[in-house]
């Protein structure tokens, strides 16, 4: 693999970790990882000088259980060509209508990031497009179980 290939991965894993750790919060972020809010920001940082340090996979694991999807690990694999799925015998879905919102609105400004970066040079790659269309399913997820809940309320 290039160093252009790598370096490209590697920033691609950077915005999905940042994602992550906006997700949960850095303040909340740093007390479940016992990690500074500086070492979290290196771990998302795609500056030359922390271009080579990356999150560690039992910060992730501790991390991702927390949030609203695994940035991460959907990022990987992505990058693998692979497919992450929910197991449908699982129910951990947290909260109601609120968490709901507030998950929408999570899921909505990561999908306006994610266009955002993708339109920076005014073309949306492949690569690009398949994030658009995950994030996009992920907030139709959030809407289907928000019509869930409010079905459940009636």
């Amino acid at each position: 693999m290039g160093s252009d290939a790598r370096s490209s991965r590697g920033e691609y894993l950077k915005r999905h970790t940042e994602a992550l750790i906006k997700d949960i919060g850095y303040a909340k972020a740093c007390e479940i990882s016992g990690k500074s809010k500086a070492t979290l920001g290196r771990y998302a940082s795609s500056h030359d000088e922390n271009s080579d340090r990356f999150i560690p996979v039992n910060v992730l694991v501790e991390l991702e259980s927390e949030a609203s999807i695994p940035f991460v690990t959907k990022a990987v694999t992505e990058l693998l060509g692979l497919r992450l799925e929910r197991d449908p015998d699982r129910d951990d879905t947290p909260g109601g209508l609120n968490s709901d919102v507030i998950r929408l609105s999570q899921r909505f400004a990561t999908l306006m990031g994610e266009y955002n970066h993708s339109m920076e040079d005014g073309v949306i790659s492949l690569n690009e497009t398949r994030r658009l269309i995950d994030e996009t399913n992920m907030l139709q997820q959030v809407l289907v179980e928000m019509k869930l809940h409010l079905q459940e309320d009636k």
